[in-house]
């Protein structure tokens, strides 16, 4: 009779567990991205380095776009 291997594709997270489909995040649990999130919110400044990005080519755009319309 032939034997049929079980695979399972993990990620790191799944591993720490063992269990297939489920994760944890320290992060989450910890409560750190609520945290970033609300201080972000709060400020009106991205924590991330994309979102921060984003803000400073807005701004600029928008500053060159002043500067020509005068």
């Amino acid at each position: 009779m032939p034997t049929f291997a079980l695979q399972i594709k993990t990620t790191p997270h799944m591993k720490i567990l063992g269990i297939p489909g489920t994760s944890f995040s320290p992060r989450r649990a910890l409560g750190i991205d609520v945290l970033k999130r609300n201080i972000a919110k709060a400020t009106g400044i991205p924590l991330t380095k994309q979102g921060l990005e984003r803000k400073i080519g807005r701004t600029l755009i928008k500053g060159v776009g002043k500067i020509i319309g005068r």
